[in-house]
């Protein structure tokens, strides 16, 4: 497979020449990459339990649930989630604590839709 971008006028699809984008990849990979160091492997342990278990239960999820699902503290889960939900970036939670959604997907209602392999269906963040 070859690496092309390729932007839509109207009926035409235009190839981009690689030098206009290539950069700007690189750009954003240090960004990704610098907004992301604070997460430990528990962080990422949390967001990943997260984006897998709201396509399955299809409803907000409690802390005690992510705690126990990994086997971590109720207090360390709820401040991993804290630090997440501060970084505006990764997971939103409700009033009660529960996650309602964990980038990319959410159980409010949104425009985007996303249909998974094994049938679940939810919205995308």
């Amino acid at each position: 497979m070859t690496n092309k971008l390729l932007i839509g006028f109207w009926r035409t699809m235009v190839g981009v020449p690689p030098v206009l984008w290539e950069k700007q990849i690189e750009r954003m990979r240090h960004k990704v990459k610098k907004s992301t160091r604070f997460m430990s492997s528990e962080h990422r342990l949390v967001h990943h339990y997260v984006v897998r278990e709201l396509p399955r239960v299809g409803k907000p999820i409690p802390v005690e649930r992510v705690a126990q699902g990994l086997a971590l503290g109720v207090e360390q889960t709820i401040e991993i989630l804290k630090e997440l939900e501060e970084r505006l970036t990764f997971l939103y939670r409700n009033e009660q604590g529960q996650v309602l959604w964990a980038y990319p997907v959410t159980v409010e209602k949104t425009p985007h839709r996303i249909t998974f392999g094994s049938g679940e269906r939810l919205y995308a963040a």
